[in-house]
């Protein structure tokens, strides 16, 4: 794998931050691509270059909550608790409120969209890489379950779908994750 440009790298830093600072002040339908490069500091051009459209760019910048979810819930160690989500899973839904209004624009409720498909895919992997590692049985079956359920009650719940504090639903989802592991 060839090392990134750093200068690519700055630029779509750049953009993803002005997306994120555009998204806290109006919502990624009512953003167009010049307040954004203004923002970034960036020639439209250059926007371009390195994304198909706004929404291209919006997944990359939301891109960390997949990361940080597919962490989320592989941050425990020894034998799980069933009943209390590890810390980290708690820490995960209680940050996403501040673009909670980006991540819905991007995840629809049931879990698709295009976050959804990268949240889906990600975890997916990670899932059923952890499960044929422990020579667990149905290791596809059982990494697709985990990751349409966990994508599906998180846009369910940003949606308002589900009802209940990010503390309640990280215990939930938790709960039903553990009972999709041991059920095969």
């Amino acid at each position: 794998m060839t090392p990134e440009d750093p200068r690519a790298a700055r630029t779509r830093a750049k953009l993803r931050r002005a997306l994120l600072e555009e998204c806290a002040e109006r919502p990624l339908e009512d953003l167009g691509v010049a307040a954004l490069v203004r923002r970034a500091g960036v020639g439209r051009a250059t926007f371009y270059v390195h994304y198909a459209d706004l929404e291209a760019l919006a997944v990359d910048a939301c891109a960390d909550v997949v990361r940080d979810a597919v962490e989320a819930l592989h941050a425990w160690r020894g034998r799980p608790d069933p009943m209390s989500a590890p810390p980290a899973l708690l820490a995960f839904f209680a940050e996403l409120t501040p673009q909670a209004a980006l991540y819905r624009t991007l995840l629809s409720p049931g879990g698709g969209g295009p976050l959804g498909r990268v949240l889906h895919r990600d975890l997916r992997a990670r899932s059923l890489a952890e499960r044929t590692l422990a020579g667990a049985p149905d290791a596809p079956l059982v990494a697709s379950a985990v990751a349409a359920t966990f994508a599906g009650v998180l846009a369910d719940w940003l949606h308002g779908l589900l009802e209940g504090t990010s503390d309640d639903i990280a215990h939930q989802v938790w709960q039903l994750l553990v009972a999709l592991h041991r059920s095969r």
